[in-house]
């Protein structure tokens, strides 16, 4: 999961709307923007440092330097250990940084920041043990009959989009008439949110996420996306039902306050959505860039467990990567990265590490699974990622093989990027399939 602001909320503040990442000020536009001919590789700045080590020194725009990571072994080591901080309350992210805030920061010690006990609920930003207890409580939420009463939702969702679209002819956008409505929907079925809500919930989910919305209109949906939410929070405390803010009420021993559980809905709600509905238009976008493949898929389903772990692979839509603060000086291969230093988890890089792999840039549905950092590593590992994988094993499954013939509806060169996002994507995937023979 990586959403949320970089210094967080303030108990009982709405999140702030999705909007470009901060990284887009700091860090040199080569190692973010990927290139219209090759949207599926890493960004060219990134993929040309490949043979300079797996832990290299990155000079931000505002004066700071980071660690930038590739290498897939040494990126495990910096996620798997606490001496690096998820925290942006406590720590100072260099990439979160103005020049001026740079400036005073030098030569100070590191310590972090006196805020007392974390009491809003943006886990993804926190360090054990608050995130660990929070993070428990979720885990017991995610259970398997969930996951598989999810599965049948999502099955059910997938294939009344798809007739919907064949029923109005045989072109669509699958940006909004598929990829985004999956993942949102099914998110309503995990929160709970009532079946007369589930229209007003997914136009303002769109709104708050999409990056060509004005800073108004992101507002104006953020804010009621979070007076829904508490809204929801307070109707589950009066009458409980099967769904994940009921079960976290239940958990009495210490309870989550309303503020929590609304910054913990809203966490899973950019992380569950966003990630998702990316990951169905852009894999789709490279399955039909490799007809191989994607014949490689119609002719034998049961790839498809196959061509998610690879497209997740491939693909690695978290732009950049994820950050993490040095709380102390560490050894990352070698490599020292001081006390403070800001570290950049660079995962379009450390899922191609050639160290590992052969010709780690090609696309193949039949690859010996490989390990991969899609869903990171460690103690943030993504909760939702079973979830996540049962979307994608549903979704490409059902347009595949519902959809014959399909093929882009555009030259691939003017599909447009999501390079201002922090979630690379698409803006839109026009699309077209063989319309079915009249009737005699």
């Amino acid at each position: 999961m990586s959403t949320g602001s970089s210094t967080g909320p303030s108990p009982g503040e709405p999140a702030p709307a999705a909007a470009p990442t901060a990284l887009r000020r700091l860090v040199p536009d080569e190692l973010l923007d990927r290139a219209p001919g090759c949207p599926f590789d890493p960004a060219p700045g990134l993929a040309a440092r490949r043979g300079d080590g797996p832990v290299q020194r990155l000079e931000l725009r505002g004066g700071a330097t980071a660690y930038l990571v590739t290498g897939f072994d040494e990126a495990r080591e910096v996620l798997a250990d606490a001496r690096f901080s998820s925290d942006r309350l406590r720590y100072r992210d260099a990439t979160q940084m103005q020049p001026h805030e740079v400036a005073a920061a030098e030569g100070c010690p590191v310590a972090p920041a006196e805020i007392g006990e974390r009491t809003d609920g943006m886990f993804v930003f926190m360090d054990p043990p608050e995130h660990t207890r929070i993070r428990r409580m979720l885990q017991g939420q995610f259970t398997v009959r969930r996951m598989r009463d999810l599965e049948e939702r999502v099955v059910e969702i997938a294939v009344e989009h798809i007739e919907a679209m064949r029923a109005a002819g045989n072109t669509a956008d699958l940006v909004p008439a598929y990829a985004l409505p999956l993942p949102s929907l099914v998110i309503c079925e995990l929160l709970g949110v009532d079946y007369a809500d589930r229209a007003t919930f997914q136009e303002n989910t769109a709104i708050a996420l999409n990056s060509t919305s004005t800073d108004e209109e992101r507002a104006r949906a953020g804010g009621e996306l979070y007076g829904y939410i508490a809204r929801l929070v307070a109707a589950k405390r009066e009458a409980p039902a099967d769904d994940l803010p009921s079960g976290l009420l239940q958990d009495t021993e210490r309870p989550l306050t309303d503020a929590q559980l609304i910054d913990v809905a809203l966490v899973l709600l950019g992380a569950g959505h966003e990630t998702t509905a990316n990951m169905l238009a852009l894999g789709t976008y490279a399955l039909l860039s490799h007809p191989d493949q994607l014949a490689a898929l119609r002719n034998d389903p049961a790839l498809v467990d196959d061509a998610v772990e690879e497209l997740l692979r491939y693909l690695s839509i978290i732009q950049l990567g994820v950050t993490r603060v040095a709380t102390e000086t560490v050894r990352v291969g070698d490599v020292d990265v001081p006390a403070g230093a800001t570290v950049i988890v660079g995962t379009p890089e450390t899922n191609r590490d050639p160290r590992r792999l052969a010709d780690p840039d090609r696309l193949d549905l039949g690859r010996e699974r490989v390990p991969h950092l899609a869903f990171g590593h460690g103690v943030h590992q993504c909760l939702g990622q079973q979830l996540a994988r049962v979307e994608m094993r549903v979704g490409f499954t059902e347009l595949v093989r519902r959809l014959p013939g399909l093929r882009l509806d555009t030259p691939a060169a003017q599909v447009p990027l999501r390079n201002d996002m922090l979630i690379f994507g698409v803006h839109a995937l026009p699309v077209a399939w063989d319309a079915a023979p009249a009737s005699p």
